[in-house]
């Protein structure tokens, strides 16, 4: 076949003309080589087949690349700078992540009352988030993303049981309830410009603090988020707004940043116990929007493991984000929320830190506002605290690396250690109250993450928490401490993308 080939090349090389001659070497080569690889291909085959008789190979066709050429250049150069946002995937993936999660408590449900909690042994065994999502490209500039959760099981159903004599006066009613949440938790459209600017709207993650930008639960040690930041305002924090981010600079001077406006918390929301907890809109088919919030977040991320970030949250009046607005009319009620945290990792270890500060303007005005109300949208403990503090810090040891096997093992004893206090100051124009010292919690956490799979982490854990105390070694306070016992399992994992 080759000689054949040969022999109408040549008879084509003799009655071309000078222009054409210029370009069949480099053809008669490509068709050469092609024909070469061909034959080499056959002969595998031929000698696998005699080999395995019953073994079926299939070749896929490898094409010869084109000799390059300034149009082909050119087009290289406009494809290495095309820019479409995540490069991970190319048109869409799908994914998920979950928790499962068994706990042994050594305290009783209420802390509020004398010495706070008594002994009392109970467990516990939950599935406490399972997610779906995933992106889609539309287009070059239009992309989706979305995530749904569903918490402690979902939504149940609430039953009611009534006794009595008949008359309405006279009913006795008892009531069994299933907690548990259905949330979209993300859905928005991002418009990719460039890898230094990118626009996104929907409903989206509110950046505050370490743990809502890194909530998955492979991210953090133990079996259960961060107590301090998850407990004095919402975690995941997500909300329904538009947002700019990018990444800047190059090699050791990259920084991520981020900037939205969204709705903001709502004063029906604010606690005594929680602080902004329990501040986030929701409860109704539509949030109101009369006080947007600006949020901001900065992380440098120029050296190799390290993550240096700053967040903050700026909400004008939260008082007109009320669904009962007239009683915050003649006042205003702001937000403000500032956080910094810092991560390293490398092969050994991963160690993390972080502290927040939260605020709300006049709470001794917003306090009596709202102190006889019985909404059922208002939580109505009072008073709320003018600051809320959180700050804690872990650090886990890979005793893996310790270990000789055929796979690289990842195996992390951990320590952890949070303050936080939801009641941490109140307003000076308080008269008569006191910061309840049941709201400060030092915390510390022992445990272990053996990472299975690099997708999936057996956890296991132990939680003491110092009650009234803002001493991390102070085991002996007025009031008594409360213990946990946990493990868990958790994945996070892309089931198919393209």
């Amino acid at each position: 076949m080759k000689r054949i080939i040969n022999a109408m090349v040549l008879t084509s090389l003799g009655i071309a003309t000078a222009f054409a001659q210029e370009a069949i070497p480099t053809q008669y080569d490509s068709l050469l080589k092609r024909l070469e690889f061909l034959e080499q291909q056959q002969a595998i085959i031929r000698q696998q087949q005699h080999t395995h008789k019953d073994t079926v190979v299939i070749v896929k066709e490898v094409h010869t690349p084109q000799a390059a050429t300034p149009e082909n250049n050119q087009q290289d150069d406009k494809e290495a700078k095309h820019y479409d946002g995540d490069p991970s995937f190319k048109k869409y993936r799908i994914g998920s992540y979950g928790e499962m999660l068994v706990r042994h408590k050594d305290y009783s449900y209420n802390r509020w009352g004398g010495t706070g909690t008594y002994r009392m042994d109970r467990s516990e065994i939950s599935i406490p988030r399972f997610t779906l999502g995933g992106d889609y490209k539309f287009s070059r500039w239009f992309q989706l993303g979305a995530e749904i959760e569903f918490e402690a099981g979902g939504v149940g159903t609430e039953w009611e049981q009534e006794t009595g004599s008949g008359a309405e006066n006279g009913e006795l009613e008892s009531e069994w309830e299933k907690g548990g949440e259905v949330a979209l938790e993300q859905f928005h459209i991002t418009v990719p410009f460039l890898r230094q600017l990118n626009l996104r709207m929907g409903h989206i993650i509110v950046p505050v603090g370490i743990t809502n930008t890194n909530h998955e639960p492979i991210f953090f040690f133990g079996t259960s988020r961060p107590e301090g930041e998850t407990y004095i305002f919402p975690s995941t924090w997500h909300e329904t707004g538009i947002e700019i981010y990018g990444t800047l600079g190059h090699g050791y001077s990259t920084f991520d940043y981020s900037a939205e406006l969204v709705n903001g918390l709502t004063v029906d929301g604010f606690d005594k116990y929680k602080f902004l907890g329990g501040a986030k809109q929701g409860l109704f088919e539509q949030d109101v929007f009369s006080s947007p919030a600006l949020v901001g977040r900065l992380d440098y991320k120029g050296i190799a493991g390290l993550r240096i970030g700053g967040s903050f949250y700026w909400c004008d009046n939260a008082g007109k984000n009320s669904n009962f607005p007239h009683y915050y009319s003649t006042f205003k009620v702001p937000v403000h929320i500032f956080s910094g945290d810092v991560q390293y990792t490398n092969r050994w270890i991963t160690a993390r830190a972080n502290a927040i500060h939260g605020s709300i303007g006049n709470t001794t005005k917003l306090t009596r506002s709202t102190l006889g109300r019985t909404s059922a949208a208002y939580s109505g403990n009072t008073p709320v605290a003018k600051y809320a503090v959180s700050y804690g810090g872990e650090l886990g040891v890979n005793a893996g690396n310790l270990i000789h096997t055929r796979k690289p093992l990842k195996i992390y004893p951990f320590v952890r250690y949070e303050y936080y206090n939801p009641q941490e100051k109140l307003d000076d124009g308080w008269v008569g109250e006191v910061e309840d010292p049941r709201c400060q919690v030092a915390a510390w956490t022992f445990g272990v993450n053996w990472y299975a799979l690099p997708y999936l982490v057996v956890k296991g854990d132990w939680t003491t928490r110092h009650i009234g105390t803002h001493n991390a070694f102070d085991w002996s306070t007025d009031y008594n401490s409360e213990n946990d016992f946990s493990l868990g399992v958790a994945y996070v994992a892309w089931f198919n993308k393209k």
